[in-house]
């Protein structure tokens, strides 16, 4: 993310989002009330004097609209921002009219606020900050095989692919299979990583992996570089690949991905309640005493919650979340588009990890 300029006293900031992470962030610091100006296309109908109004032509325009909603789709990355027309060339007449606004990569954005938030001018700064390098996940084992690719906020399954390998008695017939299973989840990563030549991670248990990863060193040489782990996790397929979040096996190729952080924050949350140590909330009402108490050492907020809450709930969520700061707690926003923030939406959405025990009930 690129901040072009800021003006704290109009609420006034310029951005150039140069990732698609950066959507998401765009996507969860932009609530209803807001008003957001880019560059835009719609199709207008032209009145002729004496006549009907042509069927129309579509145009670009630049305008700005007060914001109802953001829709965020991760599968292609698109972002788009619904709301009222508030501004725009006078001769079109569509002021009043419900548009929206379609946020790319590489096109300037303006964002203007009553008041900015600490969290969301974070999120911003954070963004500003991130070098990010994609991480193609290929979890493998002899019944299927997994495919990923893992951004700064966001992981987005790309294939599942089925192995169907002899027993390993067919000694000629497995190598042949085996090959060909190779072969099938390298066309898919080589399609993927010639578009971002990011780093690959292969994992799986036993010594597929391993045989994969040789078969790369000897078919794409170019790509086999990129290989930056190959490591065991229990199973293949997708669930490989969530596990792989998990368990610290990618720690080496994602100190800087967020996704990761948010994964952990969670499994620790459940690791507590597990073991009932007492050191955890969740649910709002036991959250909002834990942070009265200045107990809470990590607060954990779905994005979800933030964004479906009514204007009420939100200026109340807000507020903990700048108390809990305040006392020198840390504040983490956790996206709902992945496994770990699914686990804090079934916990009702927010979470606290407690420097102390305490009665929340």
């Amino acid at each position: 993310m690129k901040t072009l300029s800021f003006n704290a006293k109009d609420g006034v900031m310029k951005l150039v989002p140069t990732d698609p992470d950066d959507l998401w962030v765009i996507y969860n610091i932009v609530g209803k009330g807001d008003r957001v100006y880019g560059r835009s296309s719609r199709v207008i109908k032209v009145m002729n004097v004496g006549a009907r109004p042509t069927e129309g032509k579509r145009v670009s325009l630049y305008l700005g609209i007060q914001v109802e909603k953001p829709i965020f789709k991760r599968m292609n990355d698109k972002l788009r921002i619904h709301g009222v027309i508030i501004d725009a060339p006078e001769k079109y007449a569509i002021k009043g009219s419900h548009h929206s606004i379609t946020v790319y990569v590489g096109r300037p954005l303006t964002i203007m606020k009553d008041e900015w938030h600490r969290r969301e001018l974070d999120m911003v700064e954070r963004a500003g900050k991130w070098k990010t390098t994609p991480i193609l996940i290929t979890a493998m084992d002899d019944d299927e095989c997994g495919i990923a690719v893992l951004r700064q906020n966001t992981l987005q399954i790309l294939a599942e692919i089925r192995a169907k390998l002899p027993s390993k008695r067919e000694a000629d017939k497995r190598t042949a299979a085996t090959t060909n299973y190779f072969k099938d989840v390298l066309n898919v990563l080589a399609v993927e990583w010639g578009r971002e030549e990011g780093a690959v991670a292969i994992v799986g248990p036993g010594f597929l992996k391993g045989a994969f990863a040789k078969f790369l060193r000897e078919k794409r040489s170019d790509m086999a570089k990129s290989v930056s782990v190959v490591g065991l996790v229990n199973s293949g397929g997708v669930g490989g690949v969530k596990e792989a979040l998990r368990s610290g096996v990618l720690d080496k190729v994602t100190k800087r991905i967020r996704i990761v952080e948010e994964s952990k924050a969670v499994e620790e949350i459940l690791r507590r309640l597990g073991v009932g140590q007492g050191t955890v909330a969740y649910g709002a009402d036991s959250v909002t005493k834990a942070v009265e108490y200045g107990a809470v050492d990590f607060l954990l907020v779905s994005d979800k919650v933030l964004r479906e809450a009514d204007d009420e709930e939100r200026t109340r969520l807000e507020g903990f979340m700048r108390k809990a700061e305040h006392m020198g707690g840390r504040v983490m926003i956790v996206g709902s588009q992945h496994e770990a923030g699914a686990k804090l939406l079934g916990l009702g959405g927010i979470a606290a990890q407690l420097r102390y025990a305490i009665d929340t009930t």
